[in-house]
């Protein structure tokens, strides 16, 4: 045991909304009765900067990337503009991961217009696809092989931004294929891949996909939100996953990411970070800087200066 980590986080996946500009319609539905996807009603109110300092009080945050939160298709660079008039003194949204659905029409003129932000070092065009439409979040299976989707993804390539793949794991063997044939785009899988299906069967499957995306050097992952596949979670159920995903990319390609407010459907922000803290304290000083700042810093660049980073600042 090398002991807990206590220098400063980068959370590099998080979301605001304010519910008032009427943008966000996945979390403006009624629910029916006895639903409860992911907890949505715990969701449906504004979440801005000071929700999110609150919550995040004790973790010694010093700044965050702030990834699309499902802004309308029908208002493009909205959300990016909304974010660029928030206060950013607290380093809450310092850079941003836009919306940009790939196999629009217009995807090459607004990836111009994002790109042409300083603020926005990336985009995310969710492909994760399930049989039963109220667990999918894609329209259609088989985006990351469409010709159109495949060229929008070229020229965000070509643009310098990177690409956050949300996927599920019957879908990892198909982004294999992806990332290899986009060798210099920079790839950040979210929520560990997304282990949906705790079954032996389904577990076995993540795994191995898993283990085959590492393989590409161009990519990297975020371990986040995984109480959402495992409402019941204890740390013992959630250490395995965490030390599988560092087993496979290693410290250097592995980021912490709280996935907030979605986890806190399920998990306050110090469960979660804590939960990190302690799988994370068998790891050297320098991996678990990796992976609460390093790999982040440099997968969304930052360029923050950890050196002038005061170690205690806030910690639990």
């Amino acid at each position: 045991m090398k002991g807990a980590y206590r220098g400063p986080v980068i959370d590099p996946h998080h979301h605001l909304w304010d519910l008032t500009l009427r943008r966000h319609s996945w979390l403006m539905r009624e629910l029916p009765s006895g639903e409860e996807p992911g907890n949505l009603a715990s969701l449906q109110h504004n979440y801005g900067v000071a929700e999110y300092l609150a919550d995040t009080a004790r973790q010694n945050i010093v700044a965050t990337v702030h990834v699309e939160a499902g802004w309308s298709d029908d208002f493009p660079l909205e959300e990016t503009r909304w974010l660029d008039g928030i206060d950013k003194r607290s380093g809450v949204a310092r850079r941003y991961v836009a919306r940009v659905a790939l196999d629009r029409p217009d995807a090459e003129q607004l990836l111009e217009i994002e790109a042409a932000n300083s603020n926005v070092v990336g985009v995310r065009d969710i492909v994760s696809w399930h049989p039963d439409p109220a667990k999918s979040f894609a329209a259609r299976d088989r985006r990351m092989s469409d010709r159109r989707w495949r060229a929008g993804l070229a020229e965000a390539s070509r643009l310098g931004l990177s690409f956050d793949l949300m996927l599920f794991p019957w879908q990892m063997a198909e982004a294999v294929r992806l990332v290899a044939d986009f060798p210099q785009t920079r790839f950040v899988l979210n929520h560990c891949g997304s282990p949906i299906d705790r079954s032996e069967e389904g577990m076995a499957l993540w795994r191995n996909g898993l283990h085959e995306l590492a393989r590409a050097e161009n990519v990297s992952i975020k371990i986040s939100n995984l109480v959402a596949y495992d409402h019941d979670w204890t740390l013992e159920s959630l250490r395995p996953v965490v030390e599988f995903c560092i087993e496979c990319f290693g410290p250097s390609r592995s980021m912490f990411a709280s996935d907030f407010p979605v986890a806190g459907a399920h998990a306050t922000f110090d469960e979660v970070y804590g939960v990190f803290r302690m799988v994370a304290a068998s790891h050297s000083p320098e991996e678990q800087r990796a992976l609460f700042f390093s790999t982040a810093n440099d997968a969304y660049r930052l360029a923050i200066d950890d050196t002038t980073m005061a170690e205690d600042r806030g910690n639990v």
